[in-house]
Formats: C-alpha cells, sequence, structure tokens
C-alpha cells in the first residue's frame, strides 16, 4: 500500500513519459491511420488483415508507411514545461510508448528531452502489463516514476514509484493513488461536450436552411405539412454535414494544424481524439441517412448523393484548381434540389442558375480567405491546388460570379413565371442591385482582410448582411401583396 501523504520528487529516479494522450494531446495510431486512408481508402482492407496478427503489427505497418510531421502535433504545454525543469535538474527521461519506434523516434527528437525510447517493435505491444514489465526489467520494481493518461496506465502504476497523471479527469488521479504515490497532476479541465459541439460546426447548419427556399420561392411556406417535411430534411443535412465536417477535419490535420486559426479545431488541437471523430461522424451519418430514409426513397437517393459528392470533394477534388470551387458550389445547388424533393415543389430553371452563380462566388471568397490568411507561395502547401500567384485571377473570377448571380435575379424578375407568382413584379427589380451591394461588400471585405475563413459565417455575424436580408424578404413580400 502506498503511503498515504504524497513526497517530492526525486530527481535520481528516472521518469518515463508516455506518448500518446500524454506527451502529445493525440494518439500515433490513430494519426497513422487517417493519413494511411486518405491517401489510399481501399488499404481498410490490409489493416484489417494487419490487425489480425496483433496490433504491434498494426503499428509497425502503419509506422513503414505513414510520416507524421512531429514538429506540428499538438503537445501538452504545460507537461513539456515541467519535463525540461526536471531535464534541467538532472533527471533521466525516458520515453515509453506503445506506439511504433518509427512514430516515437521523430518525437523524442523534436522534444529533445528523453535519454532513450522504448516503444513497440512490431512483436511486443509495449502497453499495460508488457510496458510495466519491460520497465521493471530496466529499472527494477518501483524504481521509476511514470507519467501517463488512462486507464491503459492503471498497470504500469501498479509498478511505479510515483505516478504523474496527465491530460485525465480527477477520478482516473484518486484511482491512480491507491496504486502508488501520485506526486504530480495535470488535469483535463475543457468541458469534452463543448469540443464535441464545437466539432459539429452548427454555425454551418445555417447552410441547410436552403432547403426551405423552394417552398419560400413557390409561396408555400404556410402549409404545415410540406414546412414539416422540410424541416426533417433540413436536420438529416445537418446531421450528414457535420458528419462530413468531422471527417474533413480528420483528413486535413496537417494543413489545420499549420493555419493560425483552424490549429485551435478540437481535433487538430487535440481536444478531441481521432477515435472519437470517427465514432461521431458514423453516428451523425446514420442518423442522417434514418431522417432520410423517413421521407423518401428518392430523397435518400440525394442525400446519398450529396454525401458522394461531399466524398469526393474532401478526399480529392479539393486539391483541383476550380473543380474544388465548382463542387463546393455545386454542394448549395444539391440542397436546393434536396427542397424540393422532400417538399414536391419543384425547383425553377432561374433559381438554380442563380443559386450555382451565387455559391461559386462564395466558394471563391472562402478560397480567396482561405489563401490570403495563410501568406503561402507554393501550390498546394496549404492542401489546395492554390498559390500566392492565384489571388488576383480568384477575385475577379469571383466578382464576376456574384454580378452573374444579380443578373439571373434580374433577367428573373422579366420573365412570366414571376407574372403567376407575384402580384407587382416590378418591386422585384431591387432585389439585383441589393444583392450585387452585398456581394460585392463581401469582396471588398474579403480584400481588407476583415472576412475570416467562411462568408456565411461572416454573413451571420455581420449587422449589415442581416439589414439587407429584411429589406429582400420585405420586397418580396410587397411584391406578393
Amino acid at each position: 500500500m502506498p503511503p498515504a501523504s504524497p513526497i517530492q520528487t526525486s530527481v535520481a529516479i528516472p521518469l518515463c513519459v508516455d506518448l500518446d494522450g500524454t506527451l502529445i494531446r493525440t494518439d500515433m495510431l490513430w494519426e497513422s491511420l487517417v493519413r494511411l486512408l486518405k491517401k489510399k481508402p481501399l488499404a481498410i482492407f490490409a489493416v484489417l488483415r494487419w490487425l489480425m496478427r496483433g496490433r504491434a503489427h498494426l503499428k509497425q505497418q502503419l509506422a513503414r508507411r505513414v510520416t507524421v510531421d512531429a514538429t506540428i502535433l499538438p503537445y501538452h504545454e504545460p507537461l513539456l514545461a515541467w519535463l525540461r525543469e526536471q531535464k534541467k535538474a538532472g533527471r533521466k527521461l525516458v520515453l515509453a510508448t506503445a506506439s511504433d519506434l518509427r512514430m516515437a523516434q521523430p518525437v523524442a527528437d523534436h522534444v529533445g528531452l528523453f535519454d532513450e525510447v522504448l516503444a513497440s517493435d512490431g512483436q511486443i505491444n509495449l502497453r499495460q502489463a508488457s510496458k510495466r514489465r519491460a520497465l521493471e526489467a530496466k529499472f527494477g520494481e518501483r524504481g521509476f516514476d511514470y507519467a501517463g493518461n488512462s486507464n491503459d496506465d492503471l498497470g504500469v502504476w501498479s509498478g511505479a514509484h510515483a505516478a504523474i497523471v496527465v491530460n485525465a479527469s480527477r477520478s482516473l488521479a484518486v484511482r491512480a493513488e491507491k496504486l502508488t504515490l501520485v506526486t504530480v497532476t495535470f488535469l483535463r479541465e475543457e468541458s469534452k461536450l463543448w469540443a464535441i459541439f464545437r466539432s459539429l460546426r452548427p454555425h454551418q447548419w445555417v447552410k441547410n436552411l436552403i432547403i426551405f427556399v423552394p417552398l419560400l420561392a413557390g409561396h408555400k411556406l404556410g402549409e404545415l405539412a410540406l414546412l414539416g417535411r422540410a424541416g426533417l430534411a433540413c436536420l438529416a443535412f445537418c446531421f450528414c454535414a457535420s458528419a462530413i465536417y468531422i471527417a474533413n477535419d480528420l483528413m486535413d490535420l496537417d494543413a489545420d494544424r499549420r493555419h493560425a486559426s483552424k490549429c485551435l479545431r478540437p481535433f487538430a488541437s487535440g481536444e478531441l481524439t481521432i477515435s472519437t471523430g470517427l465514432l461521431l461522424a458514423s453516428l451523425l451519418l446514420a442518423v442522417g441517412l434514418l431522417f432520410s430514409a423517413a421521407l423518401s426513397n428518392e430523397f435518400l437517393g440525394i442525400t446519398t448523393c450529396y454525401l458522394l459528392l461531399a466524398t469526393i470533394y474532401s478526399w480529392w477534388l479539393k486539391r483541383v484548381i476550380w473543380l474544388d470551387v465548382v463542387l463546393l458550389a455545386g454542394l448549395y445547388t444539391v440542397r436546393l434540389i434536396a427542397g424540393g424533393v422532400a417538399t414536391g415543389v419543384v425547383d425553377s430553371f432561374w433559381l438554380l442558375l442563380f443559386s450555382m452563380f451565387l455559391f461559386l462566388s462564395l466558394a471563391l471568397v472562402k478560397r480567396y480567405v482561405e489563401l490570403d490568411d495563410t501568406k503561402i507561395a507554393i501550390v498546394g502547401a496549404n492542401g489546395r491546388g492554390y498559390g500566392q500567384r492565384d489571388l488576383k485571377l480568384i477575385q475577379k473570377l469571383g466578382t464576376i460570379c456574384g454580378a452573374l448571380a444579380a443578373l439571373v435575379l434580374v433577367l428573373y424578375v422579366n420573365s412570366h413565371a414571376v407574372v403567376i407568382l407575384y402580384a407587382h413584379p416590378a418591386r422585384l427589380l431591387v432585389l439585383g442591385p441589393l444583392l450585387l451591394f452585398w456581394i460585392s461588400r463581401v469582396w471588398f471585405l474579403a480584400r481588407r482582410g476583415k472576412v475570416h475563413d467562411d462568408p456565411v459565417v461572416f454573413a451571420l455575424k455581420d449587422t449589415v448582411s442581416y439589414l439587407i436580408g429584411g429589406v429582400m424578404l420585405f420586397m418580396l413580400w410587397l411584391a406578393t401583396d
């Protein structure tokens, strides 16, 4: 039984530090797995075959095929600062991890504090009892202190002289105290629920309100049955979109960690583990497809089409110049089509053409802002197919598309379809100049560095956008009355 009171840390006792979840706020196994699947999705079958031969073999095979940049990993900075103090005091530091040696050694080299690295070697998975036996064989029973973060480390702490509990809940520290002395703790304080909520990107759900546009354009918002179907369709797309956002974040870990603001996203920063992301994305996808099937088989087909296009975008087309923004704009138009399918209100040719030009302009705004923020000159260095030299061309194309959207809107006002739906169609002419003003203003502000990341998010926080939107809705009402 360990003593009831803590003792001072002794620099004479070697300090062994776990890697996954402790030194870094992520797991090298999952880091390597998502990188492999990003390059070769069909490699999942090989992964299952390797796993049948044991986790150590799986880690070795992944490490042979994947390189993880140790310089951009999310390190546990308070622990690192403490380790530097221990090293300065003359203490021996050992990196003891279940990750493969090929993954662990670059991390140790980057940190520059460890005297030795003990890791899995393809045969032995250095985890739980195996790690304890290895450390006891090297330093003797109770001859080492150990820093860990999870239930797996309880088996190691039971043979350690003292425990350092890192990035864990207080309940784990209490359990560790029953096994050995707990001398230092770095407990996790942030809420995982809040991180999960942020990973869903709920602010992006506003894009799915496009599903209600066919009802608005067809003057059927007052029909509760259709409104309910549109609401269920919107929920289905929200769940599916969040699943895609999470998958996209997992595919873009390296690029996000190099980005000034995206490095704070839950998976890039290590607030949430990659395994949590994969599970969460699967659950969201299942619920979204279930809701889609409840509406109709046709709507389920539209949702599946949206998911396929979004997956192609995430895996490949986001790095192909021009096609990336065309597909991004197309995903908005798919939402419009989905609204028509869910409610039975047929989308007009004018509406589809208008949406394509408008969302193509906004997609180009998004690319412009991303490229301007990164200040990366090399094409592809930011995970996209553009470089700094493309900024002017992107801006020109974006403003042209915005102007074309306004033109289509004005032409629609002069079409025969408007006479059927609106009592005073001439009043709609003001919509064109209002839209042109708004899209031009977005581009001006983007050029001045006042639009960050996504123009839709910008509009949600912009008072002028709300005013313009309100005036446009008021003019629609005046033209109808």
